[in-house]
């Protein structure tokens, strides 16, 4: 046999087993003649481009590129109960969608990527990233015995599919490696982005297709008929794959699947519902995040029993005090879980929790631990928390919430609170950090926040990690802040339901502080968007004579108000802009910062918005301003162009 006939032989014996999971012949006998192409390439020097050799794994990158996908690969809208499901697929019979049925699939949870094939050879793989940028990992896929080098469409083709790492490669894995993987998601994400291919190769990938992207010159009338192309194409589709008629038919198809859940030897989290009529697809169209054409149905996430320890309770920077249950570690698939938030006191007493009890957890979403009630009568009753657990001070009742009102002497609050104050749409203090707040109090330096402005040289070098550079740039930073202008000042002294925008609004009507203080909450339910709740905040907060004394120290350490007209808009005035993605801080309160400098910010992006604030993972919004050629920036860009205040 020519090196032809046995790289070919060696594939269709890979594609049998892989692919087909139908075996014909031995491992005796492939090994033979694998071992006989390697001796063959050795002493010629050639590799033919689909030779199984080449699925070894590579030499060490230095690095992932960057590469922007042809088409976006979206998201899917999700339901997380039939009452949501049912909506959608009347939405679908009623747009006349459904005629030709649906295809149901597994949602798999592993690491999407996408798969370019050029004159049948496999030429990119790239993972999902963001949607319009992933990164390239071709040297990393080759690995997946189970993907094809090479298939017999000769156009352009682009195909969407999961790599997944199987529970028995886990297994495998495992008994072998020095640091455990936790679970098989992963097990498949780490090893489809490490920059070492031989370690993806140890980790023995499969790969399950789903999706055509683009195929050049061709076109389909059913999803069913992808399916079958992709098939023909010697592509790995799961089996269970399913054609339905109806609403019942899927719901029969859910049910079969979350029974059989266990048997599968790949990680899933639900099940894809799509509409087969590829034209009735096209008719539908995207939303800016998914199409309107499929949703995913997630199961409910698992429920462990563990036991409840202890419950410790913290302070937040409002004075609230919350309780947080320290568990009995336990896993829920592969994440060790230890710590659950329990809400409030009546949360504890709802839930039937007990110390030295048995508690169901749950990860709601696959993320956020969640005690949903206590399990038998075992265990100590919890009782309620009357002092703050930081300064001893008797808590105050709000609804269902326990405060502690020693705003300015409870240490946790004056942490965070400080860390508010320095922030910078505060005071702008850089370098006084949450970390440095407890470090000066720790140290006797710090007892209120007005002693930020008694700071000096001598007590910062006390300080661990404190040199001169760093303690003269605080410095620096601490007296820069002493003119101050009125809104962010009402900010930093953190009235409460008070953000940046409202501060900026409280600003612009009352032009003073004095004609602040004395207003009363029907005045203040005048300015929009400040409604009973705030109204009453900020009443409270002026009222309180400890707080009166603080301000009036802040003022007395040389802080200086600098008031002005705010109704003409600040430095962003007549700018719009739309944030998306995961940026440097929350977006509501990078929202508000924007809008206290007279920007408006939107949710959606039109041909009227100046420019789009890209963090990580910024969904399908930088799609729309790409087309319609709108600016897109990340934070170091904006803060370039825009100054970062």
């Amino acid at each position: 046999m020519d090196m032809r006939e046995i790289v070919d032989q060696l594939n269709t014996w890979a594609h049998a087993y892989y692919t087909l999971d139908d075996p014909i012949v031995s491992d005796k006998e492939y090994d033979a003649l694998y071992d006989e192409l390697l001796q063959l390439e050795k002493e010629t020097g050639e590799v033919l481009f689909d030779s199984p050799s080449r699925r070894v794994g590579g030499d060490l990158l230095e690095g992932f590129e960057k590469f922007q996908h042809e088409y976006p690969l979206y998201s899917l809208d999700k339901a997380q109960n039939y009452e949501t499901l049912t909506a959608w697929m009347n939405r679908m019979e009623s747009a006349g969608a459904s005629d030709k049925g649906y295809m149901a699939e597994l949602k798999f949870d592993g690491l999407t990527i996408s798969l370019t094939y050029d004159d049948g050879k496999l030429t990119r793989a790239v993972t999902r990233g963001n949607g319009t940028v992933g990164e390239v990992i071709t040297e990393q896929v080759l690995t997946i015995s189970s993907v094809p080098l090479t298939i017999p469409f000769k156009g352009h083709l682009i195909v969407q599919g999961e790599g997944l790492m199987p529970f028995k490669s886990l297994e495998a894995y495992n008994r072998s490696a020095s640091v455990p993987l936790k679970n098989a998601r992963n097990g498949a994400a780490g090893a489809l982005r490490n920059l070492d291919p031989k370690e993806t190769r140890r980790r023995h990938l499969t790969a399950y297709l789903y999706n055509l992207t683009y195929a050049e010159d061709m076109t389909f009338e059913t999803d069913e008929g992808i399916k079958s192309f992709l098939k023909e194409q010697g592509f790995l589709v799961h089996p269970m794959t399913r054609k339905l008629d109806d609403f019942k038919g899927v719901l029969d198809f859910i049910e079969e699947v979350e029974r059989g859940r266990e048997d599968l030897d790949v990680m899933i989290d639900g099940v894809v519902i799509k509409i087969n009529d590829v034209n009735e697809r096209d008719h539908l169209g995207y939303t800016v995040k998914f199409p309107r054409w499929a949703i995913a149905y997630k199961f409910e996430a698992k429920e462990v029993v563990t036991t409840l320890l202890d419950v410790e309770w913290g302070v937040g920077r409002t004075g609230k005090v919350t309780p947080t249950a320290i568990l009995d570690p336990v896993e829920i698939d592969g994440v060790t879980i230890s710590r659950a938030t329990l809400n409030n006191y009546d949360d504890i007493q709802r839930k039937g929790v007990m110390k030295g009890g048995e508690v169901l957890l749950r990860r709601s979403n696959d993320v956020i631990p969640e005690i949903l009630k206590g399990v038998g009568d075992e265990g100590e009753e919890i009782p309620m928390i009357t002092t703050c657990p930081a300064c001893g001070t008797e808590l105050v009742q709000n609804g269902v919430h326990s405060f502690c009102p020693n705003t300015i002497g409870c240490e946790p609050q004056l942490v965070r609170r400080m860390d508010h104050f320095a922030s910078r749409d505060a005071m702008d203090i850089r370098g006084l950090s949450e970390k440095t707040a407890s470090a000066l109090i720790e140290a006797d330096l710090l007892h209120e926040i007005p002693d930020i402005y008694n700071l000096d040289m001598d007590n910062l070098l006390k300080l661990e990690g404190f040199g001169e550079k760093k303690a003269s740039n605080l410095l620096t930073a601490i007296d820069g802040s002493k003119k101050i202008p009125f809104h962010r000042f009402l900010y930093a002294i953190g009235i409460g339901g008070v953000g940046i925008k409202t501060a900026r609004d409280l600003a612009a009507h009352f032009k003073n502080f004095k004609e602040l203080k004395k207003s009363s909450e029907a005045e203040l339910q005048t300015i929009e968007d400040i409604g009973p709740e705030t109204a009453r905040e900020i009443r409270v907060f002026f009222e309180d004579d400890i707080i009166g004394h603080y301000v009036g120290d802040l003022l007395d350490a040389g802080i200086e108000i600098e008031y002005g007209d705010l109704s003409s808009g600040g430095d962003l005035e007549g700018l719009t802009f739309v944030l998306t993605g995961t940026l440097s801080k929350p977006r509501k309160e990078i929202k508000e910062s924007l809008e206290s400098r007279g920007a408006k910010v939107t949710g959606s992006v039109s041909k009227k918005t100046d420019a789009v604030l890209a963090g990580e993972d910024p969904g399908s919004k930088v799609d729309k301003a790409r087309s319609l050629g709108i600016e897109i920036v990340s934070e170091a860009e904006f803060n370039e162009k825009w100054g970062d205040r």
